[in-house]
């Protein structure tokens, strides 16, 4: 059986294998492997491998005049120490799916200023135009990749200011006090272990990766708070030979933001004492299996659905904290770190959506200001 996440495998002979990545060529893995008797001797000779390769790397030089798809590979290389994998895999999957079959085969001097604009028009009104957050993102990497080249001595034929892509900002789904009221009564009547981790989303606001990978091991009743420090998400997988095209991973947050402590309100403490099971994830009490995101994802629609609330995804939870949390006073700042936001800003322009009620509260507080006596 594979372990999670780190290509080992056992073979169908008995033997464990490990594989690794030996080498790069124009953005594709070459992938080598050892063998050995037990998981762990695989892993150990793998180790012992791939430190003598480091020891013996050199560097191929790339041609006077590179390609995009050269360069990339080079780019996308230099990051793989000091990113996430998940990074390095969302990073992988634009360039494959937008950015190389457009330019891979260009001479970097050779991409003009026009040619990147109207790439950047085709990824907005394409047959399958993209949002303009992603399409922003597809062109953040071409500009990374711009600075990587012209850091090496290469000739860049467009400057990143040819390019501006207005940003819009997407219909945020928050739950009214109606639709939460019963939710929460739904949850109340069938308190199983979905119904508490929907319950501790809708009070703390924390992320579904976060739910998923969340131990009791990171919930203090004692002192009421909460510790988020991993965070849960299917990855492709990159190596096009392995036995399965995703894997689970259970990681520290993208953000060092991400990780904080969040103090439990009191009205879920009974929730979450008679759940407890010490070491197991909170969504399955077990100290082995889990509950993935998507299947979390899917158990909450199911669950609105027999509510008979409008269709939301469960990032929605977190929109509907952030926004009761502004109707009720909460100081800004302190939102903001709950959230694991890096600024007020993000947690301003992104997550906090007053509703009517609020605004016409405020309305007439200015009224009651200027009222004749």
């Amino acid at each position: 059986m594979a372990r999670k996440g780190e290509n080992i495998y056992k073979r169908k002979d008995g033997r464990w294998e490990a594989r690794f990545i030996k080498s790069h060529q124009f953005g594709k893995a070459v992938y080598g492997s050892v063998y050995g008797k037990s998981y762990s001797e695989a892993k150990k000779r793998r180790s012992e491998v791939m430190a003598n390769l480091k020891k013996t790397e050199k560097v191929v030089a790339l041609p006077t005049q590179p390609n995009l798809r050269q360069v990339s590979s080079m780019w996308l290389n230099s990051l793989r120490s000091t990113r996430k994998a998940s990074t390095i895999v969302k990073y992988s999957n634009q360039l494959e799916k937008h950015i190389l079959p457009a330019f891979g085969n260009k001479i970097l001097s050779e991409i003009s200023n026009e040619a990147l604009i109207d790439f950047s028009n085709t990824l907005l009104t394409g047959d399958n135009g993209l949002s303009t957050k992603s399409a922003s993102d597809i062109i953040s990497r071409i500009k990374s990749i711009r600075k990587y080249a012209l850091i090496n001595g290469y000739e860049v034929g467009f400057v990143p200011e040819c390019i501006t892509i207005p940003q819009k900002q997407g219909t945020i789904r928050v739950l009214s006090l109606e639709e939460e009221t019963t939710l929460l009564d739904f949850l109340q009547k069938h308190p199983d272990l979905t119904s508490l981790g929907i319950l501790i989303c809708l009070f703390t606001g924390i992320r579904i990766g976060e739910l998923c990978a969340l131990t009791w091991n990171n919930i203090s009743l004692d002192t009421k708070k909460l510790s988020i420090k991993r965070t849960m998400q299917r990855l492709q997988n990159l190596d096009k030979d392995a036995a399965t095209k995703t894997y689970i991973s259970i990681d520290e947050p993208k953000s060092k933001c991400s990780i904080r402590t969040i103090p439990i309100p009191d009205n879920i403490i009974d929730d979450l004492s008679r759940a407890y099971v010490n070491d197991a994830f909170v969504l399955t009490g077990s100290r082995i299996s889990y509950v993935e995101p998507r299947t979390m994802e899917n158990r909450f629609k199911s669950i609105l659905d027999k509510c008979g609330i409008e269709d939301a995804n469960f990032h929605s939870l977190r929109h509907s904290f952030a926004t009761r949390c502004v109707e009720v006073g909460f100081d800004i700042k302190s939102l903001s770190e709950i959230l694991g936001h890096a600024n007020v800003n993000i947690t301003l322009n992104r997550y906090v959506h007053p509703t009517m009620e609020l605004k016409r509260v405020n309305m007439d507080k200015l009224s009651a200001l200027f009222a004749v006596k």
